[in-house]
């Protein structure tokens, strides 16, 4: 590839960058996408922008970069939780060490790749990009010792910072724990692989285990009942209700009268629906909620939440072997309420390791899968083969601007629709692994994601690029280093284009919203519908193994090709403030792993630095560089003595918690004589099912039907309870609310609500 089509795809995304952060900048105070670009504000301050024209709501404004640079790490942990701090830190890190690389490499290193070998140097536009890497060095050169010095540099300032991050995060992971005083999962432990007993339940069964075993400390207990169904019935029973909440006591007229509704462009006639006469309400015929007939039997399974007296009690009972049988009462640290995959608490113990077996055979079948458009993909960056394969292409392929077009910008492009694929389809094989929590779920697709684009995007590349015929010599481990220095610096050129259209293009998207806008439009102005109260949580899976990849792509070439540098610096400026922003507005934190993705992170960008330094160490030796090969060689040595300090220094606190803060809260609540009321909490707090005593409907009254059968609309019955006033409201205008059902409704919610509260059952203290 030449400069002039590097040129062309920076072009094309700086101009489409441009255009996005416009149109965000201007869509975002628009009253009637406050849903989509401040989705989290609404749902916690239940507020709403004004419908009112005002200019400024059609002009660009850098008001919201403004806001987001503002903003501390104090609130983004207030805010958005720990996690996003984590992700916050790693584009913190990214900027520190790439700038730095930035200005080494560029200024010190690029001007001796340029002219590296005594030759005719042709205008920059028309250059070959290869003429800035490294495989433009002369064999034996004299000041291939810089670059040795500047991978020293970068590699000894990465560990420091690394460090330093891990510290610090780490820090924030205990205060995050001694913070979290009344939360119940400190005393909960999740127990699966309960043995079945024909004799007795699976509750006497774990009462018994705990009592005998567990005396001093055992508490109480609450075993997983699987009533999918039923939930379901409950929970769009309660949607319904939701619905029509916002009536509360408004005069309904249950005539029937002919209406006409437009949804969008088509018209239809239809007539509203009529009550029943209101003698099949009556108390006389409603059934007995309590009638054992309607009561479902429990169908409980072998999981249980074990509630313990202290938080220390239960951290040892988590981390102990129960017995014998490792596959009987394995025991772990239950996660919160809002966080537990319940669906999953159902699937026999025993299964759980075959599905991971079968979901790790998926993946890697599916990443193989995958070569083909990545092979084709390729292809396209080597226009000497695509003109043999499509000779009737040999036309178009010789004026310029497509050339430029089709080595510069099609194939990343290409490759980044195939990418959007990848997520899904990971988080469907995590599901499928029958993780107990939505965030160990996340966890698992995002490793899953890095793995696979790490793989796809940089080896698979790499490889089929410019040594797809040589991929056997790969089965020798000493030619590895030998492949990866040959490829990487004839490859960087397509990474350099990836990062534009992945990063820059994406970026823009994410802040537009592109998916979410077009469905708030489609479900507005096409289909009618009213405003949910749905809010998205952040795409964990997704944008931290994007964030990694392009630190991989960025050590690996930053001695090689040094040019993808800027790009990828303002890659990471321009996220950190896009993200910033959207931690603010729109994303809504339901459940928070605590800070685990840092050691992901963390384990990334060592293996980013290790691979550097082998395909420099590779590249050292085919440019016949004794020296600068030989000190190398203890730089992989100390950095891989480095991430074993950091596993042995800070990573036990990301598995586990510390023995010491849990005792010491547990000493404060006996101190503040908050251990009553934390244990009379946990009888409720893992209830299978929400409460259904939330469904007040007395404030709801049917008006336009007397006691003789007459009546007349917009009169309301409504009564103040407190002065006997009558409180006369508006009639409700849209005209598919005659006869609003809301006594039926009220009954069948209540009675789902008496049927299933037999099944959380007493638990014994």
């Amino acid at each position: 590839m030449k400069v002039g089509g590097l040129l062309a795809s920076a072009g094309i995304n700086i101009g489409l960058c441009v255009l996005f952060l416009s149109l965000y900048s201007i869509l975002r105070k628009q009253p009637q996408n406050v849903k989509v670009y401040f989705g989290r504000r609404i749902a916690e301050e239940h507020n709403r922008l004004r419908d009112a024209f005002i200019l400024e709501r059609f002009v660009p404004s850098p008001s919201w970069i403004v806001k987001s640079l503002r903003c501390t790490e104090d609130e983004i942990l207030e805010t958005a939780g720990l996690d996003a701090v984590v992700f916050n830190r790693i584009l913190v890190f990214s900027i520190r060490i790439f700038s730095l690389a930035a200005i080494l490499c560029v200024f010190g290193v690029l001007p001796l790749n340029y002219f590296g070998q005594d030759m005719h140097h042709v205008r920059i536009p028309s250059a070959s990009l290869e003429t800035f890497t490294i495989g433009n060095m002369q064999e034996r050169s004299r000041w291939l010792w810089v670059h040795c010095v500047v991978l020293y540099i970068i590699s000894a300032v990465a560990c420091m910072l690394l460090y330093l991050e891990y510290k610090h995060i780490a820090r924030l992971r205990l205060s995050y724990i001694s913070r979290a005083t009344s939360n119940p999962s400190y005393f909960t432990v999740l127990v699966r692989g309960i043995p079945k007993s024909s004799t007795e339940s699976f509750s006497r069964t774990v009462e018994s285990f705990f009592t005998k075993y567990h005396a001093s400390s055992y508490l109480s207990h609450q075993v997983v009942c699987k009533v999918g169904k039923v939930q379901k019935i409950v929970s769009g029973a309660k949607k319904v209700y939701r619905k029509f909440r916002h009536f509360k006591g408004t005069a309904v007229d249950q005539r029937r009268r002919s209406i006409t509704f437009q949804c969008c462009f088509c018209g239809a006639s239809s007539n509203s629906f009529q009550l029943l006469p209101s003698d099949f309400e009556q108390e006389s015929e409603k059934p007995d909620v309590n009638d054992s007939s309607l009561v479902l039997p429990d169908e409980e399974c072998g999981a249980a939440f074990v509630f313990f007296k202290t938080r220390y009690a239960a951290l040892v009972v988590a981390k102990i072997l129960q017995t014998s049988n490792p596959m009987r009462w394995v025991t772990s640290l239950a996660p919160e309420r809002d966080d537990i995959y319940w669906s999953n608490l159902w699937l026999p113990y025993k299964q759980i390791w075959i599905r991971h077996i079968a979901t790790l055979l998926g993946s890697i079948v599916f990443m193989f899968l995958f070569l083909m458009p990545v092979t084709f993909i390729q292809g396209l960056t080597q226009l000497e083969q695509l003109q043999q394969r499509f000779p009737f292409l040999r036309g178009i392929l010789e004026k310029n601007y497509m050339t430029q077009l089709i080595t510069g910008y099609l194939p990343s492009v290409i490759l980044q629709i195939f990418l959007y694929t990848v997520p899904p389809t990971m988080m469907l094989f995590s599901t499928l692994e029958g993780p107990i929590s939505h965030s160990e779920r996340k966890k698992s697709a995002c490793c899953k994601v890095l793995y696979f684009t790490i793989w796809n995007v940089f080896f698979v590349n790499v490889l089929s690029g410019s040594a797809i015929s040589q991929v056997i010599a790969l089965s020798s481990p000493k030619e590895i280093p030998m492949q990866l220095a040959r490829a990487v610096p004839v490859q960087a050129t397509f990474f350099t284009t990836y990062v534009l259209t992945s990063g820059w293009a994406s970026l823009s998207s994410e802040l537009m919203q592109l998916f979410a806008l077009t469905w708030n439009f489609i479900r507005k102005y096409i289909m009618r519908m009213k405003e949910d109260d749905f809010v998205y949580s952040f795409p964990y899976h997704t944008e931290v193994p994007k964030v990694l990849l392009f630190g991989l792509l960025g050590f690996t070439c930053s001695v090689l090709a040094p040019l993808i540098l800027p790009f990828l610096l303002i890659y990471f400026c321009l996220g950190y403030v896009v993200y910033r922003n959207q931690f603010l507005n729109v994303y809504c934190t339901k459940y928070d792993t605590g800070g685990l993705y840092w050691p992901i992170a963390h384990n990334a960008t060592i293996f980013s630095l290790v691979l550097t330094q082998i395909i420099c160490l590779g590249v050292f030796g085919l440019k016949e560089s004794p020296v600068a090969a030989g000190f190398t060689v203890p730089l992989i040595i100390f950095t891989l003595l480095f991430y074993q300090y950091c596993r042995k220094r800070h990573l036990p606190l990301f598995k586990t918690f510390p023995a010491q803060n849990l005792i010491d809260m547990d000493k404060e609540d006996q101190q503040m004589g908050r251990t009553e009321d934390l244990h009379e909490r946990l009888h409720s707090a893992y209830f299978q099912f929400p409460d259904m005593d939330d469904v007040p409907l007395e404030g709801f009254h049917t008006a336009g039907r007397d006691e003789d059968g007459s009546g007349t609309s917009g009169e309301s019955s409504q009564k103040e309870s407190t002065n006997g006033n009558v409180d006369t409201k508006d009639d409700l205008s849209h005209p598919t609310l005659d006869g609003l059902p809301v006594s039926r409704l009220r009954n069948v919610v209540k009675s789902l609500a008496t049927i299933l509260r037999p099944q959380r059952g007493e638990l014994p203290v």
